[in-house]
């Protein structure tokens, strides 16, 4: 089932994220992210009137995908930046294109226009699911992050709705 993220999600929200924070680099953030800091990061979301989704399986939150500002500039208001991350149970079994197709759905709803994905290279599995609904390539930019004891590319697709 998905459905817009509550508050009392945010503890296994938090989990999976501090996971890839901790293991990978698909995210440049090195902390780990504490429940009430991601109560705040659902808070403003959902204050800027965009979508925060969960998907629930067995009884536990398997994954999330949410859009934020892509800047705070007026002229910015109808393109978002989107994520997704999943736990590792739940990966590659198509979650991850069942809460993009259902985040994608809203943001046409709300008359978003442009959608951006940023993704630490190489990942293949997230450069096909951004692909696999219509996003292309927009740029590529080297070394622009150091985790884990070396420099990681990071790219962006993009799709207009």
């Amino acid at each position: 089932m998905i459905r817009a993220a509550q508050s009392k999600d945010a503890r296994q929200i938090a989990d999976i994220y501090n996971f890839h924070v901790q293991n990978t680099v698909v995210t440049f953030e090195e902390k780990m992210v504490s429940e009430s800091a991601m109560i705040e990061r659902i808070d403003d979301v959902r204050s800027a009137n965009l979508p925060w989704l969960v998907m629930e399986m067995e009884g536990g939150v398997a994954g999330y995908a949410y859009a934020s500002k892509w800047k705070n500039r007026c002229a910015y208001r109808f393109s978002v930046e989107i994520s997704v991350y999943l736990d590792r149970a739940f990966a590659r079994q198509g979650s991850g294109s069942l809460l993009y197709a259902a985040l994608l759905a809203q943001l046409r709803a709300l008359s978003i226009h442009a959608v951006m994905g940023g993704i630490a290279l190489p990942n293949a599995a997230s450069v096909g699911l951004h692909e696999k609904f219509g996003f292309e390539k927009v740029a590529h930019f080297k070394e622009a992050g150091f985790k884990q004891g070396r420099w990681v590319d990071i790219g962006y697709w993009q799709l207009i709705l």
